[in-house]
């Protein structure tokens, strides 16, 4: 069982505070388009301070917690990745300017990190009362990997959102982002501008994410202190790796694919689990280190084919997947 103390807990958060504190203050306070060269430096220091931690980690406490460090922040960083889609689909959709979009996505960040954090300690809850909260995460993923599966080579549809949706016909909203700000005065009338409807958009889809994720890296680890940090470090350097990447995620043709995979594979890793505990002790359960190899190699395999595709096939294009079916699709065509 890993023993984290309080102080080890306050010095972590404060870490991740401070990271979050100086990309809120880069947006807020010079607002400009993020270039690749920039974007390229705060991406190796984010994986750098994430690889820095594992190491510390595993020195302090042990190389099978280090490797469920380093298994649980592999499956939130390509899990992200797929988030990485969806707010390119939700800047398009919504027009953000450039010089917005890094303070859009800290903002989303934050938000995902307060969720997730939400998410961890009901889920740590859960397992440590009901040994049976295994099986339905193992249920919940594996009917998330088929439903993505199913849906891989559509996007989400924003614009049909029920929050998105909501937040329009209850709110005035004013035509232009006015500076940047959330909350504008225009014509005497206090409006929310667009930017909010972004903000919202994203935190729904972080809500999404969420109960996916956090299943996902409950089937590497039980630990809550290692859920949290491998999710936190995976999402800091998210911003960075959005303006790095944004230009080659059209070449991620099976991605969403590949992510359907290891869902999958990790629900039937918390499956035998629960199996192993509560029916009989020899049901094989999976190892950490297979569980690395087995989500490595899928990444791998994932990346060189979508690259030999794109190649063969230019006009190939990746979609970010869908849990169901998007309101063109399920409408019935006219005859």
């Amino acid at each position: 069982m890993l023993e984290i103390g309080w102080l080890t807990w306050a010095l972590t958060i404060g870490l991740i505070v401070l990271l979050l504190a100086v990309d809120l203050v880069l947006a807020a306070v010079r607002p400009h388009r993020v270039g690749f060269g920039e974007a390229t430096a705060w991406s190796v220091f984010y994986v750098l301070v994430a690889i820095g931690f594992g190491v510390w980690f595993a020195s302090v406490h042990g190389g099978s917690f280090g490797a469920e460090y380093f298994a649980g922040y592999i499956v939130e960083k390509s899990l992200s990745v797929d988030n990485l889609f969806v707010f390119v689909i939700i800047m398009t959709t919504f027009a953000v300017p450039e010089e917005h979009q890094h303070k859009v996505l800290t903002f989303g960040i934050v938000l995902a990190l307060v969720m997730r954090a939400i998410f961890i300690a009901v889920g740590a809850t859960l397992l440590s009362l009901f040994s049976f909260m295994f099986l339905l995460f193992g249920l919940l993923l594996l009917f998330t990997a088929v439903q993505l599966f199913r849906h891989r080579n559509e996007d989400p549809d924003v614009e049909n959102n029920v929050v998105v949706k909501a937040a329009r016909k209850l709110l005035p909203i004013s035509d232009e982002y006015v500076g940047g700000k959330l909350f504008a005065k225009v014509d005497g009338r206090q409006l929310v501008t667009p930017l909010f409807l972004v903000l919202v958009a994203i935190g729904g889809v972080d809500l999404l994410f969420a109960l996916d994720s956090i299943p996902a890296v409950f089937g590497v680890t039980e630990e809550p202190y290692i859920v949290f940090t491998a999710n936190a470090f995976a999402l800091l350097g998210l911003r960075a790796l959005f303006f790095l990447v944004k230009g080659l995620l059209d070449r991620l043709v099976y991605l969403s694919a590949g992510l359907a995979v290891i869902l999958a594979f990790i629900g039937v890793k918390l499956i035998l689990h629960w199996a192993h505990v509560d029916i009989d002790d020899r049901v094989p359960e999976v190892a950490t280190p297979v569980s690395l190899g087995v989500i490595l190699g899928i990444l791998v395999i994932v990346v060189v084919a979508s690259l030999i595709k794109t190649k063969g096939d230019p006009s190939a294009k990746a979609h970010a997947g869908s849990l169901r079916a998007s309101a063109s699709e399920s409408r019935p065509q006219d005859s």
